[in-house]
């Protein structure tokens, strides 16, 4: 399938969803890696990606509480966003991180999360410059520039946005979620091939998670190879998270229906 007949049938939303995935990757475990004080946050049985949505709002509803009484705690913040941006409240997510951002102005973490933050409110020329101002020259951090590069995809500036990934891989060789972001840069300008490239490469380094192998899944069902897709977005997990992860799968190719048209369209060049 070509290029730009791949971008005529994605539709806005999905190529949309697929930067905004890219997005919260590259900030994936910002704040586990920081210096802040985690154990005023209320503890959770399974990881965000993997709870409904009934489960994302009693978890908002636990850690809300726990910013209500401390709102100036950056690790409770950062969390509390997390938490709203998997249940689709980013609006929320991000007035909850303007106000850490406000009592933490000069936490790198803090800045990249509240970039990641405005990056998913649609404020991307706000969110680089979050992001840049979080980053420190003489010290580069690679999570920050794979960051910068998702948010240049999604301003319609691919070269730049993969001059910044191959600068964090320089620091940080074969770390999956960069290379995820690589791949679906290329996923963004209809280079299957070369997005599945570096998205199979990325789920076969060590902590690679099941966000990677989504991404993966989602570019051989943009193929067409749907069998092979499902197979990948439910290998070596627990039945929920397999379960979990195809719905996902699904809802991402079946968004104004692009999974039947690219089915019709695998068929017909086939004939």
């Amino acid at each position: 399938m070509s290029a730009t007949h791949l971008r005529t049938i994605l539709p806005s939303r999905l190529l949309s969803a697929v930067c905004i995935a890219a997005l919260g990757l590259s900030l994936a475990g910002c704040a586990s890696k920081g210096q802040l004080t985690t154990g005023s946050i209320p503890s959770m049985n399974k990881p965000l990606e993997s709870m409904n949505a009934s489960e994302l709002h009693s978890a908002a509803e636990s850690i809300g509480r726990a910013y209500d009484r401390n709102p100036k705690d950056a690790a409770v913040g950062m969390k509390y966003a997390s938490v709203l941006t998997m249940g689709g409240r980013s609006d929320q997510a991000l007035a909850v991180m303007q106000q850490v951002a406000i009592h933490n102005p000069t936490d790198r973490t803090v800045l990249a999360a509240y970039g990641k933050a405005l990056a998913g409110a649609g404020q991307f020329d706000k969110a680089l410059d979050a992001i840049q101002r979080a980053q420190t020259p003489d010290r580069p951090d690679w999570q920050l520039l794979s960051a910068e590069g998702a948010i240049l995809d999604q301003m319609g500036d691919p070269a730049s946005a993969r001059q910044r990934y191959r600068k964090a891989l320089d620091i940080q060789p074969n770390e999956p979620s960069i290379l995820s972001n690589l791949g679906m840069s290329y996923v963004l300008q209809g280079d299957l091939r070369t997005a599945e490239s570096y998205l199979a490469s990325a789920v076969k380094q060590p902590g690679a998670d099941s966000r990677v192998r989504q991404n993966l899944a989602l570019v051989v069902g943009l193929q067409g190879r749907f069998q092979e897709a499902e197979q990948i977005a439910s290998a070596e997990l627990s039945p929920q998270q397999a379960t979990a992860n195809v719905d996902y799968l699904r809802a991402m190719l079946s968004q104004q229906n692009a999974w039947s048209q690219l089915k019709a369209s695998d068929a017909g060049n086939t004939n």
